[in-house]
């Protein structure tokens, strides 16, 4: 079977041991961009199936329009950014594990703590400084009897709970009823609202899937309601915050920095970007997930489901009524 894997910006696919698993198939892995959807449909040619990484790519009628062989779109997780009803309206099967039952992305988890220590303790400030042969520049802040808030409860936000509390860390949680009842069961504070959430913490975390219900909503008046010098983390996703409204709360001094994994746009290139080049902002270009082990747990998974496909029998189907539509039909 011809396969497409695009986005691997960094060439990482092909030395990920799970990726033996494709041994037999044509594989083309696409290490640019394409903006265009024609450009892009050219670059994936004749391919039968398409294999994404991540959200890098939005899946649309007008793209599908131009990829009239493809059959199958793996990936794993959530997909917003994937047009559901025009995959089945031109017969593409989607497969896509989900969440449940499966483990913590620990790389998140661990990108979201790193963030956090860098800020707090000036680890990229004061390393600039002593490059720079100037020696201290300023003073952190120790986290030890601090007050860290988990926007979301989930399972990344059990395990930065987890690390909060080794730290000597007050937790508090907001999150949907049901899961501020399993904060609760599980020992952690809850707010009690939202509003109160928000003004509390030195540090808030945010940790939620982007839905189309949750887009945008982190408000203005959200991000005002924090302390001026706390710090704001998010190694989720930028649409959770309205458009604009991180930005403007930094200027106005609420909340005092920002620390994020996640960006309005993706793949950000422009060196004078404002909000990079915001003093008061630690910025990482979405690296949160990329970890050789990761990236092996979540293709050994995509490419499973590619294999599936292959053999006649496919699983995690989103759309499964066109796989049983193609059956019906005569050969």
């Amino acid at each position: 079977m011809k396969i497409a894997i695009l986005d691997d910006y960094l060439d990482s696919i092909f030395h990920l041991p799970c990726y033996s698993k494709l041994a037999g198939h044509d594989v083309t892995i696409l290490r640019q961009k394409y903006n265009d959807p024609a450009d892009l449909a050219g670059a994936i040619g004749d391919a039968e199936a398409v294999v994404l990484f991540r959200e890098r790519t939005k899946i649309t009628d007008e793209l599908l329009a131009h990829l009239p062989g493809v059959k199958l779109i793996s990936q794993r997780s959530a997909y917003p950014h994937i047009d559901v009803d025009a995959c089945t309206k031109r017969g593409v099967l989607l497969c896509s594990k989900q969440g449940a039952g499966k483990a913590p992305s620990y790389a998140a988890a661990e990108m979201t703590w790193a963030l956090i220590m860098a800020s707090a303790r000036q680890i990229v400030e004061q390393n600039a400084s002593l490059k720079a042969g100037q020696w201290q520049m300023g003073i952190g802040k120790t986290l030890r009897g601090r007050t860290i808030g988990i926007l979301g409860y989930g399972k990344i936000s059990r395990v930065v709970a987890g690390y909060a509390r080794a730290f000597g860390m007050n937790v508090l949680v907001w999150a949907s009823e049901a899961s501020r009842k399993a904060a609760t069961d599980d020992g952690l504070d809850v707010a009690a609202s939202r509003e109160a959430f928000f003004a509390t913490p030195d540090i808030i975390t945010v940790h939620m899937r982007l839905t189309p219900e949750t887009r945008g909503t982190i408000t203005a008046d959200d991000l005002a309601r924090m302390r001026p010098g706390s710090l704001f983390v998010n190694t989720s996703r930028a649409g959770l915050v309205a458009p604009g409204a991180l930005l403007a709360a930094l200027d106005a001094g609420c909340p005092g920095k920002a620390a994020v994994d996640v960006l309005d746009t993706e793949p950000l290139i422009d060196a004078d970007d404002r909000f990079a080049n915001h003093p008061n902002v630690l910025a990482t270009p979405h690296v949160g997930f990329v970890t050789e082990d990761e990236l092996d747990m979540q293709f050994g998974d995509i490419f499973d489901q590619v294999v599936a496909y292959a053999n006649g029998d496919p699983i995690h189907m989103i759309n499964p009524e066109v796989w049983h539509g193609n059956k019906a039909k005569p050969a």
